[in-house]
């Protein structure tokens, strides 16, 4: 009994400390010093209105936008409280099938030659908002098409908005494909 106090005691006081006093003191600090971020890097459009996140992926199926990679979530696609992938292993069958369904709808729609993966694979949390430049480069002609756009002027697009990698050695070149759809819109206005 002599060591129940003290350990009861402790627990109230780390729980007040690591689970009230210090979650809100780094809250409070990421607001002031990243307001955007601490928000969830939410995009607004023109009157003020979210429209999304830089962070979370949405989706994209019209032929004058670029599409997206593949979500895995469950109930709807995209969905932050569903966060992870499909678990599915590369030899599944059903991945396999799935994947195969993705690439010949992608084809289908009149995306030639090669498929990056990441059009048809979902990433490991089933969110990723972004497509590598590879994937956004086979979408060009269908973009240009579907919108009357010169293909150079999609191009120049893409290449502006191609996020490089994180301090220059992590990760890998991006496309947020919601900033760049948001882009062509305006191209149209």
């Amino acid at each position: 009994m002599k060591e129940l106090k003290p350990a009861i005691l402790l627990l109230i006081i780390f729980t007040i400390i690591c689970g009230g006093i210090y979650p809100a003191v780094v809250s409070g600090i990421a607001s002031v010093a990243f307001p955007n971020k601490a928000k969830g890097s939410l995009i607004t459009d023109k009157s003020g209105k979210e429209i999304g996140s830089s962070l979370i992926g949405q989706p994209f199926s019209d032929p004058k936008y670029f599409w997206p990679r593949p979500s895995a979530t469950t109930e709807f696609p995209y969905n932050p409280l569903a966060s992870g992938g499909s678990n599915l292993g590369p030899t599944n069958s059903a991945y396999l099938k799935t994947v195969a369904e993705r690439v010949k709808a992608i084809k289908d729609l009149g995306v030639s030659g090669t498929i990056p993966a990441d059009l048809v694979q979902a990433s490991a949390s089933g969110l990723d908002p972004h497509i590598s430049p590879e994937a956004a480069q086979v979408q060009i002609a269908r973009i240009g098409k579907a919108r009357g756009l010169a293909e150079d002027t999609v191009r120049k697009l893409v290449a502006a908005h191609t996020e490089d990698r994180q301090l220059g050695i992590l990760g890998n070149p991006r496309v947020n494909v919601l900033a760049l759809n948001l882009e062509l819109d305006k191209l149209a206005q």
